[in-house]
């Protein structure tokens, strides 16, 4: 389904590039021309559908941009029962004159299927004192199911190493077939460095949402690559994990699921970062946080604690990033005995079943060319947790159980 009065933001840009040229050339009309009149002259249009973030049993954040600043908000309901407006309020201030929009909807109720449509209206002119509004807009209407609150099970799809080939994300998400799932976990280096924001709508925005991300919600962890470009300092503004964290830990169904956010690969003073990365203090300071999370009722009181870490500490070479996280979070994940890290990184799919350095199976996907492109599913209940890693090609490449007592099959 396709969101009405949607634009490319490209041609955003250029209809803004030609006023400012035509400004710039003394045009008579455009300097005598009022703000209010030269923001008419351009329609208020989406650049993205509405896609689900943060999920809790009665809460999740839904965002969604626009190519202007403008006043959104939600409506959503339960089945037979009439939409409720809600919208974001911050010291007392209604949100608006934005383009991020992010609604957290709270107050649901755990296992429950909504539907909701979003909703945003132009301003026209904004002044201290006067207001104007313009046409609204609104989406197609979509629904969602809320996560359980006594969950006994929980399954999940993971990507990772997609590298800027949105075609991927169909390709790979159809070869989980009709198999239930609760989210997606983007697992890092969705893209090969941070442009623009076009590059994340059309890159990881568009395809996800047509496949998944209106009805089921996302998490979204950096790679390296993440950190590199002009835009990955705004990267975080367009996205919610649990907690509101870049790194992370909850629980669902009888899993406890942990995100850490590895870094770079390279040492801090290398060249390639021109004096502007700090990341080992970051892992340090990550660290204290991980050994307070392996120590929490939490995680103790799980079947099953899985790692999701975008650079494996083993089998990824000798980089110093690698390195760095073997030192300062492989200690960890030993004495507190995690069941399973999953990775990327390497480009080289493959299941490495514990040994010498870690005591727990390390899961590593494949890269982003054809034939070494990966899914993975992992599924647990009371009893037993699966993994399965699927190659583009359809063919199974990997697979790990572990049952409720943590002993391990590889296959």
């Amino acid at each position: 389904m396709k969101m009405k009065n949607t634009v490319k933001r490209r041609d955003f840009l250029q209809l803004i590039s030609a006023a400012s040229l035509l400004a710039a050339t003394g045009s008579p009309l455009l300097s005598v021309a009022s703000k209010r009149e030269r923001v008419m002259t351009r329609n208020l249009s989406f650049l993205s559908k509405p896609y689900l973030q943060n999920p809790e049993p009665t809460a999740i954040s839904v965002f969604w941009l626009t190519d202007q600043p403008c006043y959104s908000w939600i409506e959503v309901s339960a089945l037979n029962e009439k939409p409720v407006k809600i919208h974001p309020v911050t010291r007392g201030l209604v949100e608006a004159n934005n383009r991020i929009h992010k609604v957290r909807i709270k107050n649901l109720k755990p296992s429950t299927k909504y539907t909701y449509k979003v909703f945003s209206k132009e301003i026209v002119l904004y002044e201290p004192y006067k207001l104007i509004y313009g046409k609204t807009i609104e989406s197609d209407s979509y629904e969602f199911t809320t996560m359980s609150a006594k969950a006994d099970k929980v399954s999940l799809l993971i990507l990772n190493d997609i590298h800027d080939h949105p075609e991927s994300f169909p390709l790979l998400i159809k070869l989980n077939g009709d198999q239930p799932f609760d989210f997606v976990f983007l697992n890092g280096d969705m893209f090969d460095y941070q442009k623009d924001e076009d590059q994340l709508v059309e890159h990881l925005l568009d395809p996800c949402a047509e496949i998944f991300s209106t009805s089921k919600p996302f998490l979204f962890i950096r790679g390296n690559h993440e950190t590199r470009g002009v835009f990955s300092r705004n990267l975080s503004d367009y996205f919610e994990n649990i907690n509101k964290g870049n790194y992370f830990s909850f629980t669902q169904g009888p899993v406890h699921f942990i995100a850490l956010d590895s870094g770079e690969d390279k040492e801090d003073d290398n060249h390639e970062y021109s004096g502007l990365a700090e990341f080992d203090q970051y892992r340090e300071e990550q660290a204290i946080w991980l050994e307070s999370q392996l120590k929490s009722t939490a995680y103790k009181k799980a079947k099953f604690k899985v790692v999701f870490m975008h650079i494996p500490h083993y089998h990824s070479g000798e980089w110093h990033g690698t390195l760095h996280c073997r030192k300062l979070f492989g200690p960890l994940f030993n004495k507190y005995k995690i069941d399973l890290l999953i990775s990327g990184h390497t480009h080289r799919y493959g299941v490495h079943e514990p040994q010498a350095g870690h005591n727990f199976p390390i899961i590593i996907g494949g890269g982003p060319n054809p034939s070494e492109r990966t899914l993975m599913r992992l599924s647990a209940d009371q009893k037993m947790m699966n993994i399965v890693m699927t190659r583009d090609t359809g063919e199974i490449v990997g697979s790990y159980s572990i049952n409720k007592q943590g002993s391990g099959n590889l296959q």
